[in-house]
């Protein structure tokens, strides 16, 4: 890879970031980091008192930890028992906690992907267990208890892999305080959750500035623990607590002035890590309100209320799901809804109640059990049907038309692309996903693997002379970002909807995609040019029995003809999508293949 490229790149990444970056690591490397320095005492009294009697049995509730384990949402084990802390939870290799966090790789290969160790350490399974107990069972608050003690007993503070990353702290913090919340014990908060809480801080605090250069939701996560964390902590007098108070309210006010466009766009350009940095600024204002502290700024509110209508008006969300858009690790950190993981209602509604004051859905559903279960009121004012938008700080188009919508993706890279997704399509047809996106399935899986979901090959769009739409740098850095230099901005009349973007690749290559919404019919004229041996377009299509004829390709419901004055081919293989962490399953996919450059038609009648 050239130095050039590189050089490139580390300007995109901007020499601030790189400056954080930098001196975190050198400051591990040499010792003159203060988190290498810490010690923490955390006793193995109990960390949540019983409660009196509850009415609220009726309740919708989280129940995936009952007589269970889950992890991403979707992967269950049989089991009563607290889980293997250091245990890959699909293979069942362990890690040892008997070495400080530092000396620990942040890829091991003999333990796989760390997300599978660090899954059952975000407890939410907390969650889970104090639900029950808010309804009146004693034996889930004992089991919770008995399972936050089993954890401090296996992983030592500071010691072994469930230390090493300041936001999985974070959100095992965000956690405790919502276990709180429910419990409303944030002003009778044991001595031993004080300890606990506390030996977070202290390892969150002395690194932050190293989440703070990734300009993702590690940042966020992290300032919205100090704040929380630091506010209770205030309750009792800790000598540290106002001052990691105040350095996570700065940071969250930094974060959400930086990282959030004014159209409400994320830097992460992801469906799923938009809502975790939603939810990470929900839980932080509910608990703001909770005690009573100073409001956030109108700059901090008014980025949260684009922020939650950039969601609220993503395809799929009115029906209980989201487009697989960019990367996405199954978090979810407000899981007090019953639904399923990829429903982002639950989280749109709470945001929409706390930042915009209007109801996002209407009606008694799973979508308000967060604000039922945080004691919130719901507005009396809707936000209405969401309608075809254009996010141009973002690069996001919706177009709707009648119960048909398509989100069009063009590049404004602001901050790192995390997939080579520039011109990926999506269509929804009533709540189903009919052409989708593939997800992100691992971040240390085989490099194949990673190369598919994170590569152009796994969106709907065009692959030149086949390499990537930008070269891949690292694991998780692309070079060349991507430009849009073409663009006819979203049109509506009453029978269709428009819109059209370009770009032209670092090795020019170009590609217009003009897409057209109308009644049963739409339609996606892509233009190709600039390209040495041949060019791909791939459409990746509803699970189902596809049939392809000539130069169409139908399930008997939906079909997809395809036209050029250039020559082409279709084929129909088997391609991958990832819509849960860590599971991929198989889908058709139509690819046109062609050597020519030229104009190709490809209109879906419905």
């Amino acid at each position: 890879m050239s130095l050039i490229m590189k050089a490139k790149a580390a300007l995109d990444l901007g020499a601030v970031n790189l400056w954080r970056v930098f001196t975190y690591r050198l400051g591990i490397k040499l010792g003159i980091n203060p988190v290498k320095r810490l010690t923490a005492i955390i006793g193995d009294d109990d960390f949540f008192i019983p409660i009196a009697a509850s009415a609220r049995k009726l309740l919708p509730a989280n129940d995936s930890w009952n007589s269970q384990h889950c992890f991403f949402g979707w992967y269950i084990k049989q089991a009563e028992d607290t889980p293997n802390w250091q245990q890959n939870c699909f293979t069942g290799k362990t890690i040892t906690a008997d070495q400080p966090w530092w000396h620990i790789p942040d890829f091991a290969a003999d333990i796989g992907d760390i997300k599978t160790v660090w899954e059952a350490s975000r407890f939410d399974w907390v969650i889970c267990f104090m639900q029950q107990a808010c309804a009146g069972d004693t034996a889930a608050l004992e089991k919770c208890n008995k399972w936050l003690r089993d954890w401090i007993n296996s992983n030592p503070a500071y010691l072994g892999p469930n230390w090493k990353c300041g936001q999985e702290a974070s959100i095992r913090v965000m956690h405790l305080a919502l276990a709180a919340l429910l419990l409303q014990q944030q002003k009778l908060t044991t001595t031993a959750l004080q300890q606990l809480i506390a030996a977070h801080l202290a390892r969150i605090a002395p690194t932050i500035r190293y989440a703070i250069g990734q300009d993702n939701n590690h940042g966020t996560s992290e300032a919205a623990a100090l704040f929380i964390g630091g506010s209770w902590l205030a309750l009792y007098n800790h000598p540290d607590a106002d001052r990691w108070q105040k350095l996570g309210r700065n940071w969250l006010e930094n974060r959400a002035k930086c990282l959030i466009e004014h159209d409400g766009s994320f830097s992460q350009y992801s469906a799923t890590y938009h809502r975790v940095m939603l939810d990470t600024y929900a839980l932080a204002e509910v608990w703001r309100r909770s005690l009573s502290l100073p409001v956030f700024s109108t700059k901090l509110q008014t980025r949260l209320a684009a922020a939650t209508l950039w969601l609220y008006n993503m395809p799929g969300v009115a029906f209980g799901d989201v487009a697989n858009l960019g990367a996405n690790d199954g978090a979810r950190l407000i899981p007090l809804a019953g639904s399923d993981y990829r429903d982002c209602r639950p989280s749109v509604q709470l945001a929409s109640a706390l930042f915009l004051n209007k109801q996002a859905f209407a009606g008694d559903g799973i979508w308000n059990a967060p604000l039922k279960w945080l004691r919130l009121p719901s507005p009396v004012a809707g936000l209405g049907a969401p309608d075809s938008q254009q996010f141009d700080n973002g690069g996001y188009a919706v177009l709707r038309h009648n119960n048909a919508e398509a989100l069009l993706r063009y590049p404004r890279f602001c901050f790192r692309p995390g997939q080579a997704d520039a011109l990926h399509l999506d269509f929804w047809l009533a709540g189903v996903n009919v052409l989708r996106d593939g997800g992100s399935y691992s971040y240390n899986s085989t490099p194949e693997m990673v190369s598919y979901f994170s590569g152009t090959a796994s969106h709907n769009t065009a692959q030149f002379d086949n390499r990537d739409q930008m070269p891949k740098l690292s694991r998780f850095l692309f070079g060349e970002w991507l430009k849009t230099n073409y663009l006819q901005p979203l049109r509506i009349s009453d029978s269709s909807v428009s819109f059209a973007a370009g770009y032209t690749d670092y090795k020019g290559a170009s590609h217009k995609r003009e897409v057209m919404l109308a009644d049963n019919l739409l339609t996606v004229n892509d233009e190709l040019a600039g390209f040495k041996l041949n060019a791909v377009i791939r459409w990746r299509l509803l699970p189902g029995d596809w049939v392809l004829e000539g130069n169409s390709v139908t399930n008997g419901q939906i079909s997809l003809n395809i036209t050029s004055e250039s020559e082409f081919t279709l084929r129909l293989c088997e391609g991958q999508e990832s819509r849960y962490y860590l599971q991929s399953t198989p889908l058709p996919v139509l690819e046109l293949h062609t050597t020519e450059p030229g104009i190709f038609t490809t209109e879906l009648f419905f």
